[in-house]
């Protein structure tokens, strides 16, 4: 535990930040300073202790200002939270930046040729790259979007890859999340709680910006819209308030500049367009940014007691005259079993190499490694093909012997829906303890990939931190915290 130093010494003592045998963001294992951390580093140290704890009270009371919140279920019940913010940013150097935003371009351009080859002549399928029975038995295979291509080809507009560091210091790819990927507000706010608290960093560091993605956002929305007007009619699709991302869904609608709506504010006319009421009366709807699941958009497609989608939205799609971001179907792609075949599918689609490697993964409908799985469940982590958020899942090392139990017989009983994976030693970075007290907590980064008519990564991301001592567990419904994340051009000054 590294002891907060006394007024005149400065604020953190990082010769006493204890970093482990993890690779630690900031801090060497010889206790300096990464070269992109230099400059935040010597400030932290430098700050009176009493200064410290006052810029962390202030970022706690910008949270509360700002509102911003997510929400949790326990016991049936729908709980906001304020958004916990550690005040110690993480950071990346922009070289090191580049070459991960290229990895995850790439990605993305290999997963949507994916998608679409899935929903028309599935190529890869009968070429023995990929086993057609995975997408067969997959939940989030729709066989009414097969024959249908989306503006551009393109079906996950809006990818959140979610990236660790393991104890050699790379980038792994640990899973894509291309259905409803959130987080991005965070992110934004992030960005304005530490300028707000830690303003005197962005003058001496070349901080690279998060500001312009709502404008990329909108601009890549605007791109995918089947009528070419000037100002396409844009709005974001929400379950409604009790939603958990709800707080993103209302930022996002307000940094763009476009309407929230809910399913009963739409409908779909006998002309299969997609119309918005509104005061004035009606107007069309070029694109519906949606953030409810597939099963929930259309009760003539998928469930049909959905009170949450727009009857008839999936005939307008089909029919050309809407654009649907993300588009339905392209869970498919959203599988934990699928992702292990992704470096296969860059290079089957676009014959290069993947720059990121996936994280190292054990499929237990394979009988061999099912096997390794089962001899060896109390060493690995093993997560549900399709659950997000960190439910479901089970972390060998940190569980009891009746979840190593429960989990064998899990993987046995539906092994296609189930993947294992080594426990990583997820890299660390300094969390405010105390009082000009540091400890190592572990993270991941979610960075968002954008695809319309252009490709756009966010200069970094949402980086998420396990607040408890020792957890590997990171989602904020699940303890997690968060941090801003700083890409810094080399040499720092800026």
């Amino acid at each position: 535990m590294t002891k907060g130093a006394d007024k005149e010494s400065g604020g953190i003592d990082w010769s006493q930040y204890q970093g482990g045998d993890f690779f630690d963001e900031m801090i060497t294992p010889k206790g300096g300073a990464r070269r992109a951390s230099q400059r935040v580093v010597k400030h932290l140290g430098q700050l009176s202790r009493e200064e410290l704890e006052s810029r962390r009270v202030a970022a706690e009371s910008t949270v509360r200002d700002m509102g911003v919140s997510f929400t949790v279920y326990s016991d049936g019940e729908n709980i906001d939270r304020t958004w916990p913010f550690d005040l110690i940013p993480r950071v990346i150097s922009a070289k090191e930046w580049e070459q991960t935003a290229n990895g995850l371009k790439q990605r993305v351009r290999a997963l949507n040729l994916f998608i679409n080859d899935v929903y028309h002549e599935q190529k890869i399928f009968k070429d023995g790259v990929v086993p057609e029975y995975l997408i067969k038995d997959s939940k989030n295979f729709r066989p009414e979007c097969i024959g249908i291509t989306p503006p551009k080809g393109v079906w996950a507009h809006i990818c959140g890859c979610d990236l660790v560091r393991d104890a050699d210091g790379k980038f792994y790819v640990l899973e894509d999340n291309l259905r409803v990927p959130s987080g991005v507000a965070y992110m934004l706010e992030n960005r304005e709680i530490s300028k707000r608290v830690l303003p005197e960093l962005f003058e001496t560091n070349n901080i690279l910006p998060v500001d312009d993605y709502p404008a990329k956002l909108f601009n890549m929305l605007a791109s995918v819209s089947p009528r070419k007007v000037r100002q396409p009619e844009i709005v974001i699709l929400t379950p409604g308030i009790y939603n958990s991302a709800y707080f993103e869904h209302a930022y996002l609608a307000q940094q763009l500049g476009v309407e929230l709506v809910e399913g009963s504010d739409l409908f779909v006319d006998k002309d299969d367009c997609v119309y918005m009421k509104t005061i004035s009366g009606l107007e069309r709807v070029d694109v519906v940014y949606r953030r409810i699941d597939d099963l929930f958009l259309d009760p003539e497609a998928f469930h049909p007691d959905s009170i949450l989608g727009v009857p008839g939205i999936m005939r307008a799609w089909q029919a050309g005259n809407v654009a649907l971001v993300n588009a339905p179907g392209a869970g498919v792609a959203d599988d934990k079993v699928v992702y292990a075949y992704v470096p296969k599918m860059i290079e089957y689609y676009l014959g290069e190499k993947a720059i990121l490697p996936n994280v190292e993964t054990y499929l237990c409908d394979d009988p061999e490694q099912l096997k390794y799985v089962v001899e060896n469940i109390e060493k690995l982590v093993v997560k549900p093909a399709n659950e997000s958020g960190g439910y479901g899942m089970m972390v060998g090392p940190h569980a009891t012997k009746k979840d190593h139990e429960e989990f064998r017989k899990l993987v046995q009983e539906n092994p296609r829906n189930y993947i294992a994976q080594p426990t990583l030693m997820l890299s660390t970075a300094p969390v405010i303890t105390g009082p000009g007290e540091a400890e190592p907590r572990h993270l991941d980064l979610r960075p968002f990939v954008l695809q319309g008519t252009d490709l756009a990564v966010t200069t970094g991301g949402l980086t998420r931190v396990a607040l408890k001592k020792g957890s590997l567990v990171v989602n904020s419904s699940q303890g997690g915290g968060s941090k801003d994340t700083w890409i810094i051009a080399e040499g720092g000054a800026k």
